[in-house]
């Protein structure tokens, strides 16, 4: 295996603006490299990061001082190669030897491995003459915290110590106040013929149909010098490593069409991308550039919707959360015993207590998601052993939800931040205007969110199914409460003359009936009525909430509404497949195949790669869905989206204790006529299944089973 067998997905030559759209992300574990189209490190979100520090701010290269011409660049689609492909401006004479525009190709590729970037820059004479071309890079390293580069002002930081720099090595070093000291290194394969604390110069003798290799490398320091073996030995390693997190679980295939496999294929190497090999197993950091950490709500639902395909993902977010489960009181954190942790970050702020986001627990849905996974993952698994190994974890969180959750003993889950350093909204739309009543004014807390009531239904009946199978006796009380929960959702949040939920219960427990994509989770929790929630699915699909790419996270017509804001009319791809998984619980599969095909045509502006989010203005013919400029870039539950979405068209369940897989309806999306499904594995059993569209039905074809599994179809 080569480690130039990557494509490179082209992107557009964009020069100017500090969108995160512009940006092309690289991850490895905690290391993560965000750059600008030519690989440069300039500004904003620019840089090479680890646990939360930026170490690289910047790295420019100039090609006979100016930037090269850009041809194209991008990512490779297993995500592990970023390449840029220039060529040279005209190059004044040196020595006797100019050279005109477009004579020199100029390669930078480079990947991430061990903590470190690995670069090589290729120079290549196409032109008709020997050529003298100066090469510089300018760098800098400025060790911010991710919060400093977010815009966060500081009252202090720490030493700075003068970059240190000899041979063909610069080493940057600062000791935070946190008393921690972080290196840099700098380090090339030749030496530079001029070497400064800022600037490395060279000068290359290129024949003419020659070329000429340097490379570079920049992260801790290491005895090694760079060279040509290193970088292909570690380049292979970092693919096989990224190989094999993307070959976890089943596969999806649909024959003969190229671009939703590119979906499929792009989306997957998006999860495994942001994917970290934890002691607790693998684990979904949430998106890069601003969320590349464990995220609480992020890893369940990714992990959720990853379930039927890879239970192991499940299993890794479930073990790592329950290991920081929260286990005494903190107005700072936002804990309180039981609670499940909303995110966790590594930099020096927030060692030092600057940020509350160190273990943070500022989220009132995580915990219920919690448990809801656990039994959506046991009943998916049949992996009792672990669900017996987190019976302590998860009864701590059910008593959380009754005792800490639920403040004034109504039965509803609510919050209301601890500390004014916390998050003032802790449901998934956590920026500070998007709960609301319907005149824009905010609520007084405490809280009750809509879809946090489903999550928390959803937990209760898994904590009774769960104790029911571990023969604990308190099961029947917990499936109690789900449905006296389930009892006053429909009471205090139905809205009959909307003919929908309100988006929340205030303090006074009044409804702000607001009318949002919330609605959407409550129906994947499977709480509502039919009834209701054929009137919420019918409400969702009318132009209030659909744009044409996918459902808007508000209804056009209310207070607050904005396309381009963050939670309050934009589109967020995970929020669309939960509301599509919702309604195809209730049977509306038609529904789920509209919303998908929608969200598929967003993707295919996006270079198959869906953002966070984007702008939820209308679709007008022959136009592009409208970026949003900050969005995360990969994102885990954005690139999880296709495979929810999916197992929902398809109405496929598992129940690994009965060895069964049932299939409801299934139905495939426009202008799809078969689908694969390979290597799905049930306990110990193992089947392929065949899509096919037969005229006005879907037939479904087990295959290759292994051991006993029964596959039930029902229409």
């Amino acid at each position: 295996m080569t480690i130039d067998d990557a494509d490179a997905v082209p992107v557009a030559d964009t020069t100017e603006g500090a969108g995160l759209e512009r940006l092309l992300a690289l991850k490895n574990a905690d290391t993560f490299l965000v750059a600008d189209n030519w690989g440069d490190l300039r500004s904003g979100a620019d840089g090479l990061f680890e646990s939360d520090t930026r170490l690289l701010s910047r790295f420019v290269m100039t090609a006979g001082g100016v930037r090269p011409s850009r041809l194209s660049s991008g990512v490779s689609r297993d995500n592990v190669f970023f390449s840029c492909h220039s060529t040279n401006r005209p190059l004044p004479p040196m020595g006797g030897r100019g050279a005109p525009a477009g004579a020199l190709h100029i390669e930078r590729r480079r990947f991430l491995h061990d903590r470190r970037m690995f670069e090589r820059v290729r120079i290549v004479n196409h032109g008709i003459s020997d050529v003298l071309l100066p090469l510089a890079f300018e760098f800098g390293a400025d060790f911010a915290d991710i919060f400093e580069v977010r815009g966060t002002e500081r009252a202090a930081r720490g030493q700075l110590a003068p970059p240190v720099h000899e041979g063909r090595r610069v080493t940057f070093s600062y000791r935070g106040l946190d008393g921690v000291e972080r290196q840099c290194c700098i380090t090339f394969s030749e030496p530079p013929a001029r070497l400064g604390p800022d600037r490395a110069e060279f000068m290359f003798s290129l024949p003419r149909g020659q070329q000429v290799d340097l490379y570079i490398e920049v992260g801790k320091a290491v005895d090694d010098t760079p060279d040509a073996l290193r970088w292909r030995l570690c380049g292979v390693m970092a693919q096989l490593q990224m190989r094999a997190r993307r070959r976890s679980g089943a596969s999806l295939r649909v024959p003969r069409n190229p671009l939703f496999n590119q979906w499929l294929d792009q989306s997957r190497a998006d999860v495994a991308l942001l994917t970290t090999d934890l002691p607790t197993g693998p684990y979904p950091y949430a998106g890069v550039p601003w969320f590349s950490t464990p995220f609480g709500r992020d890893g369940i639902i990714t992990a959720w919707q990853m379930l039927w395909l890879d239970p192991a993902l499940a299993r890794g977010v479930l073990t790592y959360l329950a290991g920081r489960q929260a286990t005494g009181t903190s107005a700072f954190q936002d804990a309180t015993p039981g609670k499940i942790m909303h995110e966790t970050r590594g930099g020096e702020m927030s060692a030092l207590g600057e940020v509350p986001f160190g273990l943070y627990y500022g989220g009132v849905d995580t915990t219920c998601l919690f448990v809801a996974l656990a039994g959506a993952y046991a009943r998916r698994s049949g992996d009792l052993e672990l669900i017996r190994a987190l019976w302590p974890n998860l009864v701590a969180a059910a008593d959380w939800m009754r005792d800490h959750g639920d403040s004034n003993g109504d039965g509803l889950i609510d919050y209301a931040r601890a500390a004014e350093t916390g998050l003032s909204n802790q449901g998934w739309k956590d920026s500070e205007d998007s709960i609301f009543h319907t005149d824009g004014s905010f609520p007084k807390g405490p809280v009750a969110l809509l879809e946090v009531q489903g999550y928390a239904y959803a937990a209760w009946r898994a904590m009774a199914d769960m104790g029911r199978r571990l023969g604990d006796h308190r099961a029947r009380g917990w499936l109690e409460r789900a449905e006296l929960l389930r009892a006053q959702v429909e009471e205090r949040f139905w809205m009959e003359d909307e003919g929908f939920y309100a988006i929340a219960l205030d303090g006074d427990r009044a409804p702000c009936r607001t009318i949002s994509s919330n609605a959407g989770h409550l129906l994947f929790t499977g709480l509502p009525s039919r009834e209701r929630a054929l009137k919420v699915t019918q409400r969702m699909l009318s132009g209030e909430f659909r744009s044409g790419w996918g459902l808007r996270t508000l209804a056009r017509g209310q207070a607050r509404f904005n396309p381009m804001s963050y939670h309050n009319g934009s589109v967020w791809p995970h929020d669309t497949a939960l509301g599509a998984a919702g309604m195809a619980h209730y049977g509306e599969r038609d529904a789920v195949t509209l919303l998908m095909g929608e969200i598929y045509s967003a993707a295919s502006h996006f270079n198959m790669r869906l953002p966070e989010l984007f702008c939820g203005f209308e679709r007008q013919p022959g136009e592009a869905p409208i970026a949003y400029p900050v969005a995360c870039l990969p994102q885990a539950w954005a690139a999880g989206s296709v495979f929810l979405m999916m197992q929902a068209v398809l109405g496929l369940s598992i129940d690994a204790f009965e060895q069964t897989v049932t299939i409801v309806n299934p139905s495939l999306p426009a202008g799809m006529e078969r689908l694969t499904v390979t290597g799905l594995q049930v306990g110990q059993a193992r089947t392929d299944l065949l899509f096919r569209r037969l005229g006005d039905q879907v037939a479904v074809t087990p295959r290759n089973r292994v051991g006993t599994l029964k596959i039930f179809t029902v229409r």
